[in-house]
């Protein structure tokens, strides 16, 4: 018995003095990220966990939702990063942050925009591709309404078809009050696609055959990227209009370009309060939006994953990075790769 007793304690010291020595890091339950949906928030995720897993040895996941439900999630802490955050556009992210329970870290993406475009042959036409102006003086929304045969709806020939965003983005419901401050609700279709991916196929399919489409997009993207765009002009920026844009339930919507973009790296309070060596490096992060937007095409084209395109970010593009890290970090995520 003696001897069992004495073999049970050695066995119990030698299985603390490994648990003593397991890194901090490896007891740490993993940093939930959002799953986003759209290709440039793929992207910039997935660059995000790799730098957090391979250079800090933080385990990360990520779960899915959209724009709305992950706002909210964040707020509880459910999630802790949301890695493209448009800050400040939604009533609940504002909300959130006069309370303290989220903030954005960073400017991560400089010279974001968002709007309503059209091909730019439906303006001036391409004479290569045989294409001829359709609407030659379309320059902004209020010309929209008389060009509504040009976009027509192929489910309601009556009105044009305005593709919006997938019905969950904060952008689709801006884009449907937009509908009701300009008065175009009687002559187009507030058309809401599936999904990010469905709304890029309708327009490169759209783009490709040389028709019209009018549609809701941003950029960072893989489209503005790839093709030839151009963005209809708004009244000018008023933060008045623009509440009454965000708020689904406004009864009388007013006209405004959309709120200047803010992008920034969504982070819940205690993470922030946990991880100050990730919030030191997430107020670092920058993207070039031209390479950004080159290399959110090549992806779209070649059909590849995130998480594959991210590591060649990594490895081909060590100037953009680098420098968001410590010297000791910047090697580890290199070495990784």
């Amino acid at each position: 018995m003696k001897s069992i007793k004495s073999l049970l304690g050695g066995s119990l010291l030698a299985l603390s003095l490994v648990a003593s020595h397991v890194p901090a890091a490896e007891k740490t339950a993993p940093i939930h990220f959002g799953d986003i949906t759209w290709e440039s928030g793929s992207l910039i995720t997935e660059v995000l966990r790799l730098i957090v897993e391979k250079g800090y040895g933080y385990p990360t996941d990520t779960l899915p939702g959209s724009t709305v439900s992950l706002e909210a999630a964040l707020a509880k802490n459910d999630i802790q990063v949301i890695g493209e955050e448009w800050a400040g556009r939604s009533p609940a992210w504002v909300k959130a942050a006069a309370e303290g329970k989220v903030f954005g870290l960073g400017d991560t993406v400089k010279g974001a925009t968002e709007g309503w475009w059209v091909p730019e042959y439906v303006i001036k036409g391409d004479p290569e591709r045989g294409l001829k102006p359709l609407a030659p003086e379309l320059k902004s929304v209020a010309d929209l309404a008389r060009y509504k045969d040009v976009f027509r709806d192929p489910e309601d020939p009556s009105r044009g078809r305005f593709l919006n965003s997938p019905t969950g983005w904060t952008s689709e419901i801006v884009n449907s009050q937009k509908l009701k401050a300009y008065d175009l609700t009687t002559s187009f279709v507030n058309f809401r696609t599936g999904s990010g991916a469905a709304l890029d196929a309708e327009v490169a399919s759209s783009i490709r055959r040389g028709k019209p489409v009018l549609f809701y997009y941003w950029s960072p993207t893989p489209l503005l990227g790839r093709y030839k765009l151009v963005k209809l002009e708004e009244p000018p920026f008023d933060a008045d209009a623009w509440k009454t844009l965000s708020d689904a339930n406004h009864p009388n919507p007013k006209g405004t370009r959309s709120m200047p973009a803010s992008l920034a790296i969504g982070v819940s309070a205690p993470f922030k309060a946990q991880y100050p060596d990730l919030v030191a490096l997430f107020e670092k992060v920058d993207f070039p939006i031209d390479l950004l937007n080159q290399t959110l095409a090549q992806m779209a084209e070649k059909r590849q994953p995130p998480r594959q395109v991210a590591q060649a970010f990594l490895r081909d593009q060590p100037q953009v990075w680098k420098g968001w890290v410590p010297g000791e970090v910047a090697e580890k995520v290199s070495s990784s790769l």
